[in-house]
């Protein structure tokens, strides 16, 4: 008997073997005897060198196709095994189709990310688009072109992490603050001169000390509004509007004097504490105060930079951490919580 003729036979039997598989264990040893490592069929592959060579490649894709035949009948007669087996298993009785299922663990949104959201949506209401800038960010927008050039005190507010980059490259960082995507979306908007109204969240980081109340990345959201005739008056009354939504009705807010190099004048926006209603507790230091954010009239450089005249424009900014108006509302201690991935903590929201 040829090689050939061998292994024609040995596929013959195979196939009928596989036809008196009647169970999984059955499958599984029809599998050894045939297609496994000392099985027939594999045993048959070594044969090839008995074989002249100008026989041995007909021979060889021969086996081939015996084995890819074979491993396409015992996937088939699998299936068919197993849906015999959980026939007889549901004829049975073993298995009560009419209980109910096992509860699968559920997950929910992380607390900043509710917060963001809750944001989103107040601002959405006042006709305020989302719109996002990059983490890693060139120099010039993250301070020159926000009025803040080489050597200016400001600079000494935000302590930075630089990102290498080769000699003669711009320099870049990772973003201190939010207020690069200004620059940015002005600039996409710039052409057609429209007015903006777009509120610019994402992360920041600055290289300081981690505290209950400071970390060295946080999430922070910007707002801007250019416009037409756009007043100090307007960004007040929408810093009102979002701290009676955001926290609750019966705010009252408060502006005070304050320093932005990138707004023209500064404030910063007060609201009473939510915890005392203003009476004065530790909390708020016993001011009857908490603030919300820092804000103010775009600084005519910057508009400017932005591709705006302010003699024609004239616009407002302001902008907040996610984490500090999400523990005043939810009275939350320490920001450290928010990034210990503490089951404890994150299933109490």
């Amino acid at each position: 008997m040829t090689l050939f003729e061998a292994l024609e036979q040995v596929y013959n039997e195979a196939q009928a073997a596989l036809e008196l598989a009647g169970d999984s264990a059955g499958l599984e040893a029809w599998y050894a005897a045939y297609l496994g490592r000392k099985g027939t069929v594999t045993l048959q592959t070594r044969a090839v060198g008995q074989l002249p060579k100008d026989e041995r490649p007909a021979f060889g894709q021969r086996v081939n196709e015996v084995k890819q035949a074979l491993e396409e009948a015992y996937a088939a007669r699998a299936e068919a095994i197993k849906q015999a087996e959980m026939l007889r298993t549901l004829e049975s009785g073993a298995i009560d189709i009419t209980l109910p299922g096992r509860p699968v663990p559920q997950g929910h949104l992380h607390l900043t990310t509710r917060t963001l959201r809750q944001i989103y949506d107040i601002f959405a209401m006042m006709g305020f688009e989302v719109f996002e800038a990059p983490d890693v960010e060139l120099e010039a927008y993250n301070f020159d072109l926000l009025n803040i050039p080489d050597y200016h005190p400001a600079r000494d507010m935000w302590d930075t992490f630089w990102v290498q980059t080769p000699p003669g490259e711009p320099r870049l960082l990772l973003r201190t603050h939010t207020s690069p995507g200004q620059i940015r979306a002005m600039r996409e908007r710039a052409t057609h001169q429209e007015p903006i109204r777009v509120i610019l969240p994402g992360k920041c980081y600055r290289y300081e000390q981690i505290t209950a109340r400071s970390e060295h990345q946080f999430y922070q959201l910007e707002g801007l509004a250019v416009g037409r005739g756009i007043t100090l008056t307007d960004l007040i009354g929408t810093m009102h509007q979002f701290a009676e939504l955001f926290y609750g009705t019966g705010r009252k807010i408060r502006v005070r004097s304050s320093y932005f190099p990138f707004t023209e004048p500064s404030v910063e926006v007060d609201t009473n504490c939510i915890l005392c209603g203003g009476g004065g507790c530790g909390v708020c230091k016993y001011t009857g105060w908490l603030e919300i954010a820092g804000a103010g009239m775009v600084h005519p450089v910057v508009l400017q930079n932005g591709g705006y005249d302010p003699a024609e424009w004239s616009g407002f900014a302001f902008g907040m951490g996610i984490e500090r108006p999400s523990m005043m509302k939810y009275d939350v201690s320490d920001i450290r919580l928010y990034y210990g991935n503490d089951l404890r903590f994150l299933r109490q929201f």
